[in-house]
């Protein structure tokens, strides 16, 4: 199993030596893989979890992997925002510029207000993921690629160049509901859900994935889960606690079943909003270390 780290680029504290310092703390504590999440047009529902200033993450990962040799990875872009051929060379691109160190996670998003600014039809949302995931594997893996759907329609598009990664980088398909279950069998290597029960994960979420790549015929997907660590000073009553919430022990106990399941990678979040306020980058690692310890 590896370990990934979401790296905070959003918020007051966020800035280019933010971004280099959570990367190079990443590899210097032994983890596999730093990810950032997307975010286009920052409107009230997405400021709300995600203040300003946003970095863009092509933009950042591009800059990030001339300075580091870690693994690199979207946590996860929101496919209906950018049109499959610009989303299909800037990835290429990428792979290219990190020596095939991209891994693509990729989602319908879930911020309404967001996708009216951008003009994209809300509702539409899961089709037009589907039919832009298939288009950049298309793009991926033609040098000259033709596409014809009901979204985006294209026609002899030279793409060089390919990405580094043969056939292309690993897709992780985020999200959790039928839908995104379904995609994850049709196009994944790995399903990416973030911060789900685990009870759900062990009695609905896992058994569905097995029955929906079952269905169209392919191996089942890996799975590599991000989770958010809430480490409480005292432990939390099991009732309320979420998955990962509480005191050291019950976060350990949280971590070792979820490894249970056979995770590839297991995607750590530090969920600590006092610290993005103060922007303390110290403390989101001294939970993130603790947390490393316990694996």
């Amino acid at each position: 199993m590896k370990l990934g780290v979401n790296v905070v680029h959003f918020g007051p504290s966020a800035g280019p030596d933010s971004l280099r310092g959570w990367v190079e703390r990443a590899e210097r504590s032994g983890f596999d893989l730093a990810m950032l999440s997307d975010h286009v047009a920052v409107t009230p529902d997405v400021y709300a979890m995600y203040p300003t200033p946003f970095y863009e993450p092509f933009t950042a990962l591009a800059w990030l992997a001339g300075t580091s040799s870690i693994e690199l990875g979207t946590t996860v872009i929101v496919l209906p925002y950018r049109h499959p051929l610009l989303v299909a060379r800037m990835t290429a691109n990428l792979d290219q510029l990190s020596s095939g160190r991209l891994v693509f996670g990729v989602g319908a998003g879930w911020a309404a207000e967001e996708y009216r600014a951008l003009s994209v039809p809300y509702e539409r949302r899961g089709p037009i993921t589907d039919e832009y995931l298939a288009a950049i594997i298309m793009a991926w893996t033609h040098e000259v690629a033709s596409f014809h759907g009901e979204y985006v329609s294209f026609t002899d598009v030279h793409t060089g160049p390919l990405p580094a990664q043969n056939p292309h980088p690993p897709i992780w398909v985020g999200g959790h509901s039928p839908q995104a279950i379904q995609r994850t069998a049709r196009f994944g290597t790995a399903w990416h859900p973030l911060d789900v029960d685990l009870g759900w994960l062990e009695r609905e979420g896992l058994p569905r994935l097995r029955r929906a790549a079952n269905n169209v015929g392919r191996d089942v997907p890996a799975f590599a889960p991000r989770v958010k660590i809430r480490l409480r000073s005292t432990a939390v009553g099991e009732a309320e606690r979420r998955t990962c919430e509480g005191d050291l022990h019950q976060i350990e106990d949280d971590l070792h079943r979820l490894i249970s399941l056979n995770p590839t990678y297991v995607v750590l979040d530090s969920d600590d909003p006092h610290a993005d306020d103060r922007g303390d980058f110290d403390q989101h690692w001294r939970v993130l270390d603790a947390v490393r310890g316990l694996l």
